[in-house]
């Protein structure tokens, strides 16, 4: 199955290589979004399976827009997964109480790690419809 792909970052260059390098290989990127009001107004134009979310949005936190997807969107709570040019253990347990599925260094992003990542999270073992 086809996953449907948001991708929320600040910075236009990653956000137009992302899409190409995401693209095909069952996930479809469906939109980008700078900020997350930009996000949350896709996510519900969109209706994407999945949400990657920078967690440096600028001035926003992508901590606060994962937690406002999960709220408002309970559909993608195995879905949201956080992303950064930095390490994971540079944010110390921030990543493991968000409500996000999951972190993706921007460096081993691939479409087949946002596929295993939602696919572990998923009561269904990804296949959500």
């Amino acid at each position: 199955m086809q996953l449907r792909c948001l991708i929320v970052d600040d910075n236009d260059s990653f956000l137009e290589v992302a899409a190409e390098s995401l693209a095909g290989d069952d996930l479809d990127v469906v939109g980008t979004a700078r900020t997350s009001a930009e996000a949350l107004r896709q996510v519900t134009e969109l209706q994407p399976d999945v949400v990657l979310v920078d967690i440096n949005l600028g001035d926003e936190s992508g901590f606060e827009l994962a937690r406002q997807l999960v709220e408002r969107f309970p559909r993608l709570s195995a879905g949201v997964v956080l992303i950064s040019t930095r390490p994971e253990r540079d944010f110390g347990g921030l990543i493991k109480v968000s409500p996000a599925a999951g972190f993706i260094a921007k460096l081993q992003l691939s479409a087949r790690a946002v596929r295993e990542l939602v696919a572990s999270r998923s009561p269904s073992g990804g296949e959500e419809t």
